[in-house]
């Protein structure tokens, strides 16, 4: 393997990802322990399709996302018992980080760097618009779950958004819907 095909030349993490078994009790944590917020809450996101190993999946969640400097924290919180790695996750009763996120430009090349060091396509959700996400299993036992999502360019705006209302957070509305 050269070094050029290391997952880690991909890009830089920007996210890190729960699946709690108790969704409030894990956004109070955030939000009036750590100091994080607010937290935007997207329910019940609307994707073109999702695959979990390789077959199709009705996977309806919710994820709550704030900034915590220039790193997202996401809680996810599915709310049907379809396959998926966040049920299989809280199936296997763990908690903790869950996965942690790059954004890639290429996903084509994401894929191929993934395949060539040997992690495993877990999970792919295409959503609308053009985005895609896939979750990776790069073989290292807990915590080594990566996903790596593609938006076109103009979908990032709302990362912006929310890092900006991070940085002016003064602790009030800490779970604000995004419509």
């Amino acid at each position: 393997m050269s070094n050029q095909s290391l997952i880690s030349r991909l890009g830089s993490v920007m996210q890190m990802a729960y699946v709690p078994a108790d969704v409030p009790g894990a956004l109070r944590y955030w939000t009036e322990t750590m100091g994080v917020g607010p937290f935007f809450k997207l329910s019940n996101i609307a994707v073109d399709a999702a695959k979990y190993k390789g077959e199709p999946a009705s996977i309806d969640f919710s994820v709550y996302i704030a900034y915590w400097g220039d790193t997202q924290v996401e809680i996810i919180e599915q709310h049907n018992d379809a396959p998926s790695i966040y049920k299989s996750w809280r199936s296997e009763g763990r908690e903790g980080l869950h996965h942690v996120c790059i954004v890639v430009a290429d996903m084509a090349r994401a894929r191929g760097i993934c395949a060539e060091a040997g992690a495993t396509v877990l999970q792919e959700i295409w959503l609308p618009g053009g985005g895609e996400a896939i979750y990776v299993d790069a073989g290292g036992g807990p915590g080594s779950l990566i996903e790596m999502i593609c938006f076109p360019p103009d979908n990032y705006a709302f990362f912006d958004v929310m890092r900006d209302a991070a940085r002016h957070w003064d602790g009030s509305e800490p779970i604000r819907a995004v419509g």
